[in-house]
């Protein structure tokens, strides 16, 4: 706890000082309580403005806000505020009371990054919001290339990361300018040397995987890896890339060409190997099983097969019988429903038969009566329809006879 009280003993020093940095990892939560990092290219820290507090700041950065939290990242503001320390986590933070944006070329910039940002997106080229545009890594690389500084800590952290969890592997380095005038094309010459595309690149030197690294910084200092030239030689390239510039609150237009974004350069060089130790007690595990019972796994997959196939031979006559009383229960039942049926359906055709006897014209000839037609096959009812020398048909029962009225 003393820790805390000198800290906040302090805070009133702390409160007049304007503090100047850049916003990173911006986000809001349902509490309108927004969490960011405040970064120079030397230091961190992280920061909360209170809901209640963003009254506090000017009127450039509250426009910046109306438009959309993310659009805060990568501008340089001024803070007034005072530390706070989260006991549980033993973490410093800065609570910002008030804020100001200061003026200079950022938004210029930021207006170039997510230009370039949506001219990727129409092109394809965007693996980090696209996971199945990327190419996987290889499990075990033989070699690893690096392009970054050849000094600072670094390459020094990398290699020491990668040699702890598998010694064997090759590391080759292309030493680049990673910073200021000329530092996108010195990278771009790197990527392009281990893919086999500058004169005396050797074939020997190429490489399984390649990392493009960096240390923390502004986004002036990490600028290089937003430069158009050095995404599309990132996106072009024919080994697999892993992006890991600055910390892990940075996100550059290098790292949504890439195909995998490391938080940091140490995490990169975790990515892309396998811890050795590990792995060799697992084959010794393996091999201990094996030898344990060489036989014993052969053994229980010949007696699984036996079973089956002994279940394969009795199923099919099981199947059919059951189908055949099946199909003998269904004959059973629907032999009484159709005879039923059918005695049914010829009374109704027997009775449409008797009444069409009744109604049929011709049946009352058995009785001795007779019909008579004219020449026009018209029925004669009246003798007065009848022109003398008409030929005249008259129907009995049986037969016909022709006459002529006079």
């Amino acid at each position: 706890m003393s820790i805390r009280r000198n800290l906040l003993a302090n805070n009133e020093k702390i409160a007049t000082v304007w503090i100047e940095g850049e916003v990173s990892g911006m986000r809001i939560y349902q509490t309108g309580h927004r969490y960011f990092s405040l970064k120079d290219k030397d230091a961190v820290i992280n920061c909360v403005l209170f809901a209640f507090c963003v009254n506090g700041c000017d009127d450039a950065f509250k426009s910046v806000l109306a438009k959309g939290d993310a659009e805060a990242n990568g501008l340089k503001v001024l803070v007034q505020g005072e530390l706070d320390l989260n006991m549980s986590r033993g973490q410093y933070s800065f609570k910002v009371k008030r804020l100001k944006l200061k003026k200079d070329d950022i938004g210029e910039r930021m207006a170039q990054f997510n230009a370039l940002k949506a001219k990727l997106e129409a092109e394809g080229l965007n693996k980090l919001d696209h996971p199945e545009r990327r190419r996987a890594l290889p499990f075990l690389p033989r070699r690893i290339a690096i392009v970054t500084s050849p000094a600072g800590a670094v390459i020094h952290d990398m290699c020491d990361t990668i040699n702890r969890r598998f010694p064997n592997v090759e590391i080759r380095l292309y030493p680049a300018k990673v910073q200021g005038q000329g530092a996108a094309e010195s990278v771009v010459a790197g990527i392009r040397f281990f893919n086999g595309e500058l004169v005396g690149s050797d074939p020997a030197w190429r490489p399984d995987v390649l990392i493009v690294a960096r240390g923390g910084g502004s986004m002036e200092d990490l600028w290089a890896f937003n430069e158009e030239v050095l995404v599309r030689a990132v996106a072009a390239s024919g080994v697999p890339v892993v992006s890991a510039v600055g910390h892990e609150s940075d996100v550059t237009l290098c790292d949504y060409a890439a195909d995998l974004r490391a938080g940091t350069p140490s995490i990169a060089a975790e990515r892309v190997v396998p811890v050795k130790a590990e792995l060799i007690a697992r084959v010794k595990d393996l091999a201990s099983r094996l030898r344990r019972s060489p036989m014993g796994f052969v053994e229980n997959q010949m007696q699984r097969v036996d079973d089956l196939a002994h279940r394969l031979e009795l199923a099919p006559g099981g199947v059919i019988a059951r189908w055949e009383r099946r199909a003998g229960e269904l004959a059973a039942r629907l032999a009484p429903a159709v005879k039923e049926a059918l005695a049914r359906a010829d009374g109704r055709v027997q009775r449409a038969a008797r009444s069409l006897e009744l109604l049929n014209p011709y049946s009352v000839l058995e009785r001795g009566y007779s019909i008579t037609s004219g020449e026009d096959g018209r029925v004669v009812r009246d003798a007065a329809e009848v022109r003398s020398g008409e030929r005249l048909v008259t129907r009995l029962a049986s037969g016909t006879v022709e006459s002529v009225a006079v």
